[in-house]
């Protein structure tokens, strides 16, 4: 078994070190020494890494240039830090006005370990698709699940489409002609990666395994692509599912968000 040190290691060289190299292509990138600061249609995104020796004062400048880049665009946006970053970098994003949301747990481990994880239940059927009216499906349903406007999501997911085919897996879960579910596999080119994105389930359907049954099916295009490890940015509900399968738990992530 990869020790849980190697796996972050593994982590921060090839995923959270090849971040510029596979962005979507409505996605423009500025950057800013060591920080990557990515324009999305919904928001802002701040990547930062090897920040741990910079002087206090030089990275109080950065993060204060970061906010001036979103303000004048009047866009929102968010600063991923990890549990491992330098331990006075969320004080500083604090005291330039920046918010956290909810923490994460990064899940990382083999592929293979995920592929057995469940099945569909009677009556459930999952499928693959790149279709416009099953992305505004998703979206809708990702609205619904979190009680948030997710209609952006369909443009996301067609630009992703669309930017590398044969980097994204999107499926559906159906309960007859309503989708109840739903999930995709992200290819990290390059990497021995790949992430499990948007497994979201409809209140009601939840505990009866369709989010196993979508775990399982993405590990397995992943091991059929030759791709080792699995990489998740998981909540609380999620977490303790997806460590039960056997992904491994290596740090914490937490967005922090400045809006205008």
């Amino acid at each position: 078994m990869t020790e849980v040190g190697e796996l972050l290691r593994l982590h921060d060289e090839q995923v959270r070190g090849t971040v510029a190299e596979r962005l979507p292509k409505n996605w423009v990138p500025s950057r800013d020494g060591p920080v990557l600061r990515v324009t999305t249609p919904a928001r802002g995104i701040v990547f930062g890494q090897g920040l741990g020796d910079m002087p206090g004062d030089e990275l109080d400048a950065l993060i204060a240039r970061t906010v001036e880049f979103y303000a004048a665009k009047g866009l929102a946006f968010e600063w991923k830090t990890y549990g491992h970053d330098r331990a006075d970098l969320t004080e500083r994003l604090a005291a330039a006005g920046l918010v956290a949301d909810p923490t994460e747990t990064v899940l990382v481990g083999l592929a293979a370990d995920l592929v057995d994880a469940g099945v569909a239940p009677d009556g459930i059927d999952i499928r693959a698709t790149t279709a416009p009216d099953d992305l505004r499906r998703i979206a809708d349903l990702q609205s619904e699940v979190w009680g948030s406007d997710w209609s952006w999501l369909a443009g996301d997911l067609a630009d992703r489409i669309e930017s590398g085919p044969d980097n994204i897996v999107v499926l559906v879960a159906e309960a007859g002609s309503t989708v109840v579910s739903t999930a995709w596999l992200v290819v990290l080119p390059g990497t021995e990666f790949a992430s499990l994105w948007g497994g979201s389930t409809l209140f009601g359907l939840r505990g009866r395994g369709i989010y196993r049954a979508l775990v399982a099916r993405r590990a397995r295009i992943a091991v059929e692509r030759g791709i080792r490890y699995l990489w998740v940015d998981a909540s609380d509900d999620s977490s303790p599912i997806l460590q039960r399968l056997g992904l491994r738990a290596v740090t914490t992530t937490t967005p922090w968000v400045w809006t205008p």
